[in-house]
């Protein structure tokens, strides 16, 4: 009889889509069998107008990110400005493509067009879409519980701040694969994307 590993992950992310723009957060801890690092990034820019979030295996997602920023960069030099929802296609589409053997990942994708976009994004290349906020890993049905009490529409850039601080926070204290040493918070808007804390 074969005896698989379990290998556990964790982490808790999540976008807030604001009044002028789409906030995207995250802790810092990295875990399988123990805390391997209390100081992974795990909020990325893809563009000055595109980031995601990441929750899953760190190999499978730096592929990903590679693939992102190497697809934004073709585009833009062959056709000019890419969209969210193009990025968001492209990337399920690679998802999909490696359903049988999938990328253990799962995504929260803000961008700012004319508008702020929010998606969420599971290994199999589904889309998540229509929401004003989303939350992955293992310490997202705490941080939900705190969104979904706290989140009121056209809220400012300083009300997202404090939510996503919030809604991080009680995973820390409940999920033992949620931590680290800093918290990533990044916005993205008119102006590009920018990172609040880190």
């Amino acid at each position: 009889m074969d005896v698989v590993k379990q290998v556990k992950t964790g982490t808790t992310t999540l976008g807030i889509i604001y009044k002028d723009g789409v906030l995207l957060a995250a802790d810092s801890q990295s875990t399988s069998a123990y805390v391997e690092s209390r100081y992974e990034r795990k909020v990325h820019p893809v563009n000055k107008g595109l980031a995601f979030t990441t929750a899953g295996v760190v190999a499978d997602l730096q592929f990903i990110l590679r693939l992102l920023k190497s697809e934004s960069r073709l585009h833009e030099m062959n056709n000019g400005k890419v969209t969210t929802k193009s990025m968001v296609t492209l990337l399920s589409n690679v998802l999909h493509s490696n359903r049988y053997y999938p990328y253990i990942a799962a995504m929260v994708i803000g961008g700012y067009d004319d508008e702020p976009h929010l998606f969420s994004m599971d290994p199999y290349g589904g889309i998540g879409s229509g929401e004003q906020y989303f939350s992955t890993g293992s310490g997202s049905p705490l941080a939900m519980g705190v969104l979904e009490s706290q989140f009121k529409e056209d809220m400012t850039e300083k009300e997202a701040i404090v939510l996503s601080k919030s809604a991080i926070n009680a995973a820390i204290q409940r999920d033992i694969y949620t931590g680290g040493k800093k918290l990533t918070i990044a916005v993205i808007d008119k102006n590009g994307y920018r990172e609040i804390e880190s």
